[in-house]
This record gives C-alpha cells, structure tokens and sequence, in this order.
C-alpha cells in the first residue's frame, strides 16, 4: 500500500486516477473489513476519497431519509445542501434512476442545485443494500468542468457496491 501519497492532481491522468483509487480501495478495505455502522463507513470513505483527490472540492453523501428525499450525511468540503427531494438535481436523478450521474457541466444539467456556486462538474452514484435497496448517494463535485470521466465512475461504482455491503448489518 503506497498510502496517501498517491494523491491524483486536479488534472490527472487516468494513470494516477487508477493509482490512487486502488490506494483508497485498498486503505479502506482495510480499515472497514469488519465495520458496519454507517455513519462511521460514510465518514471515513468521505475522508479518504476526499484528501486523494486534489479535484474532489466536495465528497460526501446524502442519506435517503423518509419517503423520496435525501439529508446531507458525512462529507468532506464546505456546507452541502441540507435536504434534497428525489424530484430534484443531480443527487435526486441518481436517486430516480438509480443509475450513476456523470456530470461534465453541472450548468447544462436541468435542475441543477447550486448547493455551491463554485461548481462546475460532478459525479453522483447511488449507493445500494444487496437486496437493492437505496440507502444514499455518494456525491462528488470538483470546482473544474469536466473533472470526471469512466475511471471514476467505475471506481466510485466499485466502490459504492462495497459501501452498500458494509452498510447492511450481518444476519444474526
């Protein structure tokens, strides 16, 4: 494990995006292998995504809470949107289709939600139980156009299918 120094700059290349997604995979593997609580599995995945990637200005998650809407849980960044129905923005589309969200200009994205105005592109993936029930989103946004491509959607997919697993209790 090469550890935090692996750290993707703003415009890095699909090389160190791999690079350093594996670090964090690998790191968080590790750390979570035997935790379940999901605030705590939020929290630190918002952590060490966020501090790997010099273009994640905002990394967080927001909660499905209640019928058909999301509360901001764990991130990293400045303040998020507090709540956010399902009907609404790049999160709320994620939540709908339960499909990834890749963004290139949030600007072009009817509905948008300037949670900051500083946001130009983002990536949004729904984070999912094994049964396939919604529990959050994982919400990326970078203050670059166009800051994310397959790479990241592929490991942030990868990555909130393990989410999904860590965050549902063990059968007793």
């Amino acid at each position: 494990m090469s550890g935090m120094d692996a750290t993707a700059p703003r415009q890095a290349t699909d090389a160190q995006r791999e690079v350093s997604y594996c670090d964090v995979v690998e790191r968080l593997t590790l750390m979570l292998a035997s935790e379940s609580d999901p605030v705590l599995v939020m929290a630190t995945v918002a952590c060490e995504l966020h501090h790997a990637f010099d273009y994640y200005d905002w990394t967080g998650f927001y909660r499905v809470v209640g019928d058909r809407s999301l509360s901001v849980g764990p991130y990293q960044g400045t303040h998020g949107c507090l709540h956010i129905p399902f009907d609404r923005g790049v999160c709320g589309a994620a939540a709908t289709t339960m499909t990834t969200q890749l963004v290139p200009d949030v600007h072009a994205f009817e509905g948008h939600i300037a949670c900051s105005s500083s946001t130009r592109s983002e990536i949004v993936v729904p984070v999912c139980r094994p049964t396939g029930e919604l529990l959050a989103v994982l919400d990326v946004d970078s203050d670059d156009p166009a800051s994310f491509n397959a790479v990241d959607q592929r490991w942030l997919e990868l990555l909130a299918d393990r989410l999904g697993r860590w965050m549902t209790p063990a059968a007793s």
